[in-house]
């Protein structure tokens, strides 16, 4: 009797490895026995809405699949093709229509199945692999996930299990931030960065693009930005806190021309990812009144491009309210709203000292003129003028949650950093909001107590990111929720000079934040994102020869 209790008891592990084998293995050996609706035999990052294996046979994916796609989808049947071939060796053609003798991967059309943005339904069946969508990004979502069942490595065939998916993500804005200013990236990290946003679905990338130590867009009607304001003449070392300070004396720099800025954006569409630049005024301009002085509190004073972090109320780096930079700013804005097809431009508005406007006898001057009670009255007009620029080009206005005051256009969406009251404040005002607190969200910050690598400060593992919860009570429970658009996590770059610092500070935490973003808080479990994470995001990872932070095992903010 024991011996047969022993029996069971092996076959009934043995059962349960197999059935877990199923999907820490990238490449496929058999399918179930029978359906099971059971998301947790799944190693897919973020965990999908429904999950369910099937009991038809095996699909063999070999050179002779093709890949068929609804000419709306034909980008990313290319994009597919190349992904494939970049991961396994093998070659998919592109043909017309599925072969009678061949499995195909087909990119379909379909409302009907997919009747919600961004939404996708995957079915692996005899015929092969078929995902539907209503949009482009909902198409590049279900590739992704495909992408996830086959192997890192090359293989002549792979055979995946049947299986079924529908799929579409908790909240419609899921962004990811870059500060380019402090530290300038190539056009191929670029890229490589909004690849790594596609493949954890996200679908937004906030490019920060100006700043006190360096303009990084060519603008054409104001040359000097770039040839002047991309440039300074030295930068920082150590910490802006240390004292005293040292400077490496190194001429630092560089910018994106029109032209690669919309080879980017070509990149990024193709890969479901809407850009939105940012241009911060009227704070952060140290660059601008560089480059053009007579947009400066002094515009006598010959200005140069920051070569400290930290400006806030230390140097002067604001715009002066006066004709000329008004006209700048219309001119800017223009050129950008132009250039980004994005139905949002990001205005900034954040940190904006005011000292130096209080200073100024021409400025106060303005402002009695325009009835304008206080500095921060004057910050609003500035904002509003960006508003009436921006929506003049049929784009709506993003800024940090300092731009918030009372009577602030409703058409503006506050970007919350400081806190969760500014937020409560703007859902309850009318406007629409994106989180974005620096705890958890900020991923300049630690990910270890040793501090193994210079970075602001602050302390925040990626199981902080996980357990983050992007509604605040209070809004629910105002019936607010839906004026919550979705998360952001921004990657400031004063410590981060090599795309490897900035890939470090970004994974896992990344990774964490994109099941926060796309999966229902209730079928969140951090112990089973633990194990997806170790088995599907870390080879990835690796595949991608990506500098993640290694110990992430031995951290949490317990």
């Amino acid at each position: 009797m024991n011996r047969l209790r022993d029996v069971f008891s092996i076959a009934k592990k043995l059962k349960k490895f197999l059935a877990l084998l199923l999907f820490t293995v990238p490449v496929f050996c058999s399918a179930q026995e029978k359906d099971v609706d059971n998301s947790s035999l799944n190693n897919i990052i973020p965990k999908p809405v429904f999950f369910r294996l099937r009991t038809s046979k095996t699909v063999i994916i070999t050179n002779k699949t093709v890949i068929v796609a609804d000419k709306q989808f034909l980008a990313q049947a290319t994009y597919l093709q190349q992904q494939i071939e970049t991961q396994t060796g093998l070659h998919l053609s592109l043909h017309n229509k599925p072969p009678k003798n061949a499995a195909a991967v087909v990119l379909g059309f379909d409302n009907q199945r997919a009747n919600k943005p961004e939404m996708y339904v995957f079915d692996i069946k005899s015929s092969g692999v078929k995902i539907v969508a209503r949009d482009v990004m909902g198409i590049v979502h279900g590739i992704q996930t495909l992408l996830q069942l086959l192997p890192l490595k090359a293989a002549e065939n792979i055979s995946l299990p049947a299986l079924s998916i529908e799929d579409y993500p908790r909240f419609r804005y899921r962004g990811m931030h870059l500060d380019v200013s402090r530290h300038f990236f190539p056009v191929s990290f670029i890229k490589k960065y909004i690849d790594y946003l596609t493949f954890h679905k996200f679908n937004t990338f906030h490019w920060h693009l100006t700043d006190d130590q360096g303009w990084r867009i060519q603008i054409k009607s104001y040359p000097k930005l770039t040839e002047v304001g991309a440039w300074r003449d030295s930068t920082l070392i150590g910490h802006f806190r240390d004292t005293p300070a040292r400077y490496d004396r190194t001429r630092y720099g560089g910018f994106y021309t029109q032209d690669e800025i919309k080879d980017i954006i070509h990149y990024a569409a193709i890969r479901g990812i809407t850009i939105i630049p940012e241009i911060d005024i009227p704070g952060h301009s140290r660059a601008a009144i560089a480059a053009y002085p007579e947009l400066s509190t002094n515009p006598d004073t010959t200005w140069d491009v920051a070569t400290a972090w930290g400006m806030f109320n230390r140097q002067n780096n604001v715009l002066a309210p006066n004709e000329k930079t008004f006209a700048f700013l219309k001119a800017v804005f223009g050129e950008i709203a132009d250039l980004f097809p994005s139905p949002y431009i990001h205005v900034g508005g954040d940190e904006c000292s005011k000292i130096w406007w209080k200073a100024d006898p021409r400025t106060q001057a303005f402002m009695k003129e325009h009835d304008l009670k206080d500095e921060t009255a004057l910050q609003t007009y500035f904002i509003e003028q960006a508003i009436a620029d921006v929506t003049a080009k049929g784009k709506k206005v993003i800024g940090w949650d300092e731009i918030l005051e009372p009577g602030l256009d409703t058409s503006a969406i506050i970007m919350n950093w400081r806190g969760v009251k500014a937020a409560i404040t703007a859902a309850q005002n009318g406007h629409e909001v994106i989180m974005s607190p620096g705890k958890p969200l900020y991923f300049d910050y630690y990910q270890s107590k040793q501090k193994d690598s210079l970075a602001i400060g602050g302390y925040t593992p990626w199981d902080s990111v996980y357990l983050f919860e992007p509604i605040p009570a209070q809004i629910a429970a105002q019936g607010l929720s839906k004026q919550v658009l979705g998360v952001q996590a921004n990657v400031w770059t004063e410590y981060m000079a090599y795309p490897s610092k900035v890939e470090y500070m970004i994974f896992p935490r990344m990774t964490a934040l994109s099941e926060v973003l796309w999966t229902d808080k209730n079928r969140k479990n951090i112990n089973d994102f633990k194990r997806r994470l170790e088995q599907t995001a870390v080879p990835r990872y690796q595949f991608w020869n990506s500098s993640y932070y290694k110990n992430f095992d031995n951290t949490s903010s317990q």
